[in-house]
């Protein structure tokens, strides 16, 4: 999910009572809520590092107790107060589970299992950023301010808030949950949509349902089949045409294609990808040469692999990007 989500979550945890285990709790819940993607940093070796490193040890299960250590330790360092440290390191485990929880339910998945596993688990539940919840959460966070500002002008101040926030921050965090279970619901519903159905005289080999950022009941269906990939959106409040499916096919047998899926950019993009599409497609320069593209259906064309081919199989370039693929 984004930092804004994780930001609030960790808030609300504060919020609903875990600021009582130590000194200092909110700052700390706020860091921890955010730490596994301390991964960022791997951007200063290049998009390629960024895309082998991003959701990797640091969101793994290995790895909370050591971000939820660190965390705690960068606060009491910078703010010069004691804490209680089990108690501040146990709430700051707490919200670096939330980070985990809530990145597992999207599209782009994580590596719980890492070290001792690289396979990429996800839910496919919400979006990288899912506006519903952006929603919910903002309003619980400005909800309580309101709220005592409104109260603060009636009362001039002799009401004292000592739970300032709580209810909002209950009610955004049983949202989150209510909001992931039904979307966990209709979910399987997607998927079994696209499940039932023959694409061109064939039948899916697997099925994928990701989730739309605004409308819960609209999911963007693909399905792979032994040649081709099939892709229609199920809307689950309406009828589902199969005949209607834009169908990618899949490349022919082509040395350049194989070249390029054995070079270090391709095979760390794999490793990532869970639908690579693939394209092959003759240049201008160098005579007789291919352009090898890959990317993922789930994220589409912007997120994706290219190398350009000599006739010999000979690799000229190879590079991977965010940003629009080569032409």
């Amino acid at each position: 999910m984004d930092p804004l989500t994780h930001t609030a979550t960790g808030l609300f945890l504060s919020r609903t009572g875990l600021k009582r285990w130590t000194p200092l709790a909110t700052p700390i819940l706020l860091l921890a809520a955010n730490a596994p993607d301390c991964d960022i940093v791997t951007l200063a070796g290049g998009q390629l590092d960024y895309l082998r490193f991003h959701r990797h040890l640091t969101h793994s299960l290995a790895a909370m107790p050591v971000l939820a250590l660190a965390a705690v330790v960068l606060v009491r360092v910078v703010a010069r107060k004691p804490v209680k440290w089990l108690g501040a390191w146990a709430a700051a485990l707490v919200a670096v589970a939330t980070h985990l929880a809530l990145d597992l339910t999207n599209a782009y998945g994580v590596r719980l299992l890492l070290p001792f596993s690289q396979r990429w688990l996800r839910l496919d539940l919400t979006s990288l950023i899912d506006l519903w919840i952006w929603a919910v959460l903002l309003l619980a966070v400005a909800a309580p301010f309101l709220g005592r500002l409104v109260g603060s002008e009636i009362t001039s101040g002799a009401v004292k808030h000592r739970a300032y926030g709580r209810g909002w921050a209950v009610f955004g965090l049983a949202f989150l949950l209510v909001y992931n279970y039904g979307r966990s619901v209709l979910h399987t519903r997607a998927e079994a949509v696209l499940e039932s159905r023959i694409y061109r005289g064939q039948a899916p080999s697997r099925v994928a349902a990701t989730p739309d950022a605004a409308n819960p009941w609209k999911w963007h269906g693909m399905v792979e089949t032994d040649n081709f990939y099939a892709f229609e959106d199920v809307n689950l409040l309406g009828d589902f045409d199969p005949t209607e499916a834009s169908i990618v096919h899949k490349p022919e047998p082509d040395p350049a294609l194989d070249a390029a899926a054995h070079t270090r950019t391709f095979q760390d993009f794999l490793g990532w990808a869970q639908y690579p599409l693939w394209r092959v497609s003759p240049v201008s320069e160098p005579e007789n040469g291919r352009l090898v593209e890959v990317y993922d259906a789930r994220m589409g064309p912007n997120i994706h692999a290219w190398a350009l081919v000599a006739a010999n199989g000979r690799i000229l370039e190879s590079q991977f990007s965010y940003g629009l693929a080569r032409r």
